[in-house]
């Protein structure tokens, strides 16, 4: 039984759809990344699942049970992270994640273990006995986090889980993501590409409210403009002769202008794998008298699929 699921999601905001006929799965062990621009329907989608916001149609579950039919068991098997990580912020971090422990249940030795855990697991030890509203945004998104994972749940959604946080508080903050992943089944809303790449292993594309994509990141890479291609740099702006010979090399089935700029050529030529390799293109176009100031063999990154795929629905 996955543990997450969504079926045939929609929301209306008067004439608005913020959210447009999703249907996903999540199960144990994966941690999926729910991408798409702003205002797309991700934030809309992640409270719908969660229970937050009724839907206008379609259903959610976790752990098989209904998030608005039956939300009080279905979100004992939540811990969520919405935007903003609201908090109380006269409280301090201890007085306000005992709290929340208690509300879930937890007696106060069980609360007590628990809470040692998340301070050493999300780095809280520093500010501990302090208020909520003194703290930096990085500190009270740690706050956030720590909250959503006091009761140990099965089911994680994080909104935005390292907004605010500086380069070293992102890669400990992944770090725990990656720790926890294998037990649990995970929803990660995020803006940040190099998040996705790091510790999803899957990813979702929405754009207008619908979903656009659903892939491992591996994939989405394959299926990339220009992925695998190598990346030629002449100083010309008229490269007609160079796209010429190297049409004729074996196992090049195309060769495109990427771009023109200050009298240089930015070349991509697709090939069969290998066929031919940058040594052997500089060869032929050196033999040529053609000088290429770069050649190289271009990389994909989600930032390409991730334009090609939501532009893809202005059109």
């Amino acid at each position: 039984m996955a543990l997450v699921e969504a079926r045939d999601l929609v929301k209306r905001f008067g004439a608005l759809t913020a959210v447009d006929g999703i249907t996903f799965a999540v199960e144990r062990g994966e941690v999926v990344g729910f991408l798409g621009p702003n205002g797309a329907g991700k934030s809309t989608a992640m409270k719908i699942i969660s229970g937050f916001l009724e839907p206008t149609s379609g259903e959610a579950w976790i752990e098989g049970h209904n998030s608005h039919t039956d939300s009080i068991a279905a979100r004992r098997r939540l811990g969520y992270l919405p935007e903003g990580a609201p908090a109380y912020a006269d409280m301090s971090v201890a007085a306000f994640l005992t709290f929340i422990a208690g509300m879930h249940g937890l007696s106060k030795a069980q609360a007590n273990d628990r809470l040692a855990e998340l301070i050493e697991r999300v780095h809280l030890a520093e500010v501990w006995n302090q208020r909520i509203d003194s703290l930096s945004k990085g500190f009270k998104r740690r706050v956030g986090i720590a909250q959503a994972l006091v009761h140990d749940p099965d089911v994680l959604i994080l909104d935005e889980p390292t907004d605010g946080l500086d380069p070293n508080q992102k890669y400990e903050m992944r770090g725990l993501i990656r720790a926890i992943a294998p037990h649990k089944a995970i929803i990660i809303s995020t803006h940040i590409l190099e998040e996705v790449e790091a510790v999803c292993s899957r990813a979702i594309i929405i754009a207008k409210g619908r979903m656009l994509a659903d892939a491992t990141p591996a994939a989405l890479l394959a299926a990339a403009p220009g992925a695998g291609a190598l990346a030629v740099t002449i100083a010309t702006s008229e490269p007609q002769r160079a796209i010429e010979i190297i049409s004729k090399e074996p196992g090049v089935t195309r060769v495109a202008i990427a771009e023109r700029i200050n009298g240089v050529t930015h070349l991509l030529v697709h090939a069969a794998p290998g066929r031919p390799s940058a040594s052997e293109l500089a060869g032929v176009l050196g033999r040529a008298e053609i000088a290429a100031d770069e050649i190289y063999l271009k990389r994909a990154t989600l930032d390409d699929v991730f334009r090609q795929i939501t532009t893809a629905t202005e059109h």
